[in-house]
């Protein structure tokens, strides 16, 4: 199959750092799953246009830095559940200290990424919604991809 949806999917956080950037490192670290997510977010590598306009000549166009996106998930508001916790522990925390994220799709191929945490805002809204929250994780790695067994 070339292509599957977001059913199934979880996501999970880790406060350890892998010895490596690489799969094995990531594998090696224990995850707590963040519970009741409905969507993760937008990740991979999108690079800075760099443009120069000399007097004579046409434009020179360069990769600039990469920004390896961010997850906004939204999830309903449990705060029994370990993973919101630890999300929101990594929110609160003043230092710059990223955690460590494991995306498992629906059909077993994982990403994993590091990534700071910049917000666990909250939505309570209509007598008939469920209260929510909208984290903020800035990808700071190249996404390590892990094929489906």
């Amino acid at each position: 199959m070339g292509y599957t949806t977001a059913a199934g999917t979880a996501l999970a956080i880790s406060a350890a750092h892998p010895a490596t950037q690489d799969a094995a490192g990531f594998v090696a670290l224990t995850y707590t799953t963040i519970s009741k997510v409905d969507k993760i977010g937008t990740f991979g590598g999108t690079f800075a246009k760099v443009e120069f306009q000399p007097l004579v000549g046409g434009k020179l166009k360069l990769k600039g830095s990469v920004d390896y996106g961010t997850l906004n998930p939204t999830m309903a508001r449990d705060p029994s559940d370990a993973g919101q916790t630890l999300l929101q522990t990594a929110a609160n925390n003043t230092t710059n200290t990223n955690y460590s994220f494991k995306i498992t799709r629906q059909d077993g191929s994982i990403v994993y990424c590091e990534g700071l945490v910049f917000g666990f805002p909250e939505t309570i809204d209509g007598a008939d919604t469920v209260n929510t929250a909208s984290p903020t994780i800035e990808i700071s790695n190249q996404p390590i991809y892990v094929a489906a067994p």
